[in-house]
C-alpha cells in the first residue's frame, strides 16, 4: 500500500488517534512547486496535517483548508483537503535558500515565521464554513495546530509531523539545494472529553518515551507502529483505513468559468490580442490553453 490514513481509538474511549504515511503526497507536491530543502519540509508538513483533517472531519463532500501565513521567507503556505484525505498545496515562494537550527537540522519554524497567522476552514456543507484562525506559535506548524485545537475547537490535542529529506549539496553555491524526500508522516492524538489524569499522563509518557516522529517513520514504521509505540496499554481499536494521494480537482470547465468570471471587457482585451492564453493551476503541473476562436466563444456565451 502506499500512502495511507489509519484511525484508531482507545478501549477506554477516551483517546481518538489518527496516522499518516503521507510520502508520496509530499513528494508529488514537492515536484509540482519546485520546492528547495526548507521549502519541501514546510510543505510537507502542511499537507501532511491537512490530509489528516480532513480524514478525520467525515463530512461527505467536505473539505479542510489550511492556510498558513507565519509572516517568513516562505510567504503563504495553502493546503486544501476533501474529506478522505486526498490533499493538494501550494507554498507562495518555493524557491528559498537552506535555512538551519544546526547542520543537518531545518528551521522550518523561521522559513514559515511567527509573526502571522494559521487558519483552518471547514466546509461542512452548511451555509457558511467553520473558520478559525490562531497566531502563529513556533512555524514548525505541528505545534501550531496543537494551539489551534486548544485555543479554537477547546481540545486537547497532540500534533507530530515529520519531513526527512535528502539534501544534494553539489549545488549550495547558487544557494539553490536539489532534495530528494526520503519519509514523510505524522500523527493527531486528542482527548475526549472527561478523560481521568492517569490516561492523560499515561498518554503524555508514551509520546515521550517514542520520540520525535521523524526517526520513527525513517526505522519504516506504519502508521499503525506508530500510534501503538505512542499510546502504550492503552488497547487500540483500529477502526478504518484509508488510501490517500496528492489530488488536485481543477478542469478545463473551472478554468473556463473563471475566465468567463473576468467579465466581457477583459475577456475582448484578450480577444483583440489574437494569442493563446495559458492557464496554469497554482495546485498541480496542468496547463489549460484557449485559442482565440475560444476566447471568442467565451465572449458570445456572455
Amino acid at each position: 500500500m502506499g500512502d495511507y490514513i489509519v484511525r484508531a481509538m482507545s478501549a477506554d474511549g477516551f483517546v481518538k488517534a489518527a496516522a499518516i504515511r503521507s510520502t508520496e503526497i509530499v513528494r508529488r507536491g514537492a515536484s509540482i512547486q519546485g520546492t528547495t530543502t526548507t521549502a519541501t519540509a514546510a510543505l510537507g508538513r502542511a499537507l501532511t496535517a491537512t490530509s489528516l483533517l480532513g480524514n478525520m472531519q467525515k463530512v461527505e463532500d467536505g473539505s479542510v483548508t489550511l492556510q498558513i501565513k507565519g509572516g517568513g521567507p516562505l510567504g503563504t503556505i495553502l493546503c486544501v483537503s476533501d474529506a478522505t484525505g486526498n490533499v493538494r498545496g501550494y507554498v507562495q515562494h518555493p524557491v528559498i535558500s537552506l535555512m538551519e537550527k544546526y547542520p543537518g537540522k531545518l528551521d522550518v519554524g523561521a522559513a514559515v515565521g511567527t509573526s502571522g497567522m494559521l487558519t483552518v476552514i471547514r466546509d461542512l456543507q452548511m451555509k457558511e464554513p467553520y473558520v478559525g484562525s490562531v497566531q502563529m506559535v513556533t512555524g514548525e506548524i505541528a505545534e501550531d495546530l496543537t494551539a489551534y485545537f486548544a485555543q479554537s475547537e477547546q481540545t486537547p490535542t497532540a500534533c507530530a509531523l515529520g519531513v526527512l529529506v535528502a539534501r544534494d549539496r553539489t549545488s549550495a553555491f547558487l544557494l539553490r539545494l536539489y532534495t530528494t524526500l526520503q519519509v514523510a508522516g505524522g500523527y493527531i492524538l486528542q482527548l475526549l472529553p472527561n478523560a481521568p489524569e492517569t490516561v492523560i499522563s499515561a498518554l503524555e509518557a508514551g509520546i515521550r518515551a517514542a520520540g520525535a516522529v521523524t526517526p520513527m517513520l525513517e526505522r519504516g514504521m506504519t502508521p499503525e507502529e506508530i500510534l501503538t509505540a505512542v499510546c502504550p496499554g492503552m488497547e487500540l481499536e483500529f477502526l478504518e483505513t484509508t488510501e490517500v494521494s496528492y489530488r488536485c480537482y481543477c478542469s478545463r470547465e473551472r478554468v473556463k468559468g473563471a475566465l468567463i468570471s473576468l467579465g466581457k471587457g477583459e475577456l475582448e482585451e484578450i480577444a483583440r490580442a489574437g494569442e493563446t492564453v495559458h492557464i496554469g493551476c497554482q495546485f498541480c503541473d496542468a496547463d489549460y490553453q484557449f485559442g482565440p476562436e475560444e476566447i471568442q466563444k467565451l465572449l458570445l456565451e456572455l
